[in-house]
């Protein structure tokens, strides 16, 4: 026969690595949330800055966003640094846009 002595009780198994998967993913979409924002930004520098400066501002933002990205990721979800970067790198950049 079966054992029911602990029948009242839930059996819940893996709630740990359940929890893990989840916070892990959610860290994940996060940066890549980041990086696509990071990549957009750029995109707008390669079409409306100045031919020298944007290469050099789109994928020198990009290369740092994706690090600080990582940093934040490595940090447990700690997002204010990467997204204090955006940021300031989307002001930069709208600052030297031009209409042309």
């Amino acid at each position: 026969m079966a054992n029911h002595s602990n029948s009242s009780q839930p059996v819940v198994q893996g709630m740990a690595a359940h929890d893990a998967t989840y916070k892990g993913f959610l860290n994940g979409s996060a940066t890549a949330g980041l990086v696509c924002l990071y990549i957009l930004v750029a995109l707008v520098t390669f079409r409306f800055v100045d031919y020298p400066l944007n290469m050099f501002v789109g994928f020198g933002g990009i290369i740092v966003g994706v690090i600080a990205s990582m940093i934040g990721l490595r940090a447990g979800g700690k997002w204010l640094l990467p997204v204090v970067i955006l940021v300031l790198y989307g002001l930069f950049v709208a600052n030297n846009v031009h209409m042309s």
